[in-house]
């Protein structure tokens, strides 16, 4: 599975950005999709899964009621929607895929990251 992440960018406090993640391979439905994210001098932090059939999702604490994740299993592309945002959401933004099982400390594929900038 390859993964392709984009959608970041420059926003102000309080603003919405969408980011989006679309994946190679026909086993794209097998695996749970995520988002983790990354700011400077810090360690890369998960933020979001929904699992193969978009039913269940879980958040971050931090994010929890202004983030949305979802995915289309039929384009293969899995969507963040970021809504109320602040400057510590500042990162950079990974899209990840792990089997059904397993761990989110346990990544299978990772995307190559989008930078998300939120000023205030």
């Amino acid at each position: 599975v390859q993964l392709q992440a984009s959608g970041g960018g420059l926003v102000q406090a309080g603003g919405s950005l969408g980011l989006s993640c679309a994946a190679s391979g026909r086993t794209f439905s097998s695996y749970a999709m995520g988002w983790f994210r990354q700011a400077p001098g810090k360690e890369r932090e998960f933020v979001v899964g929904i699992y193969r059939s978009g039913g269940s999702t879980y958040y971050a604490d931090s994010v929890n009621a202004r983030f949305t994740i979802s995915r289309d299993n039929a384009k293969n592309t899995v969507y963040l929607q970021m809504n109320s945002l602040k400057p510590e959401d500042t990162a950079v933004y990974y899209c990840a895929a792990k089997k059904i099982g397993s761990s989110w400390s346990n990544v299978d594929y990772w995307g190559q990251g989008t930078q998300v900038t939120v000023s205030s």
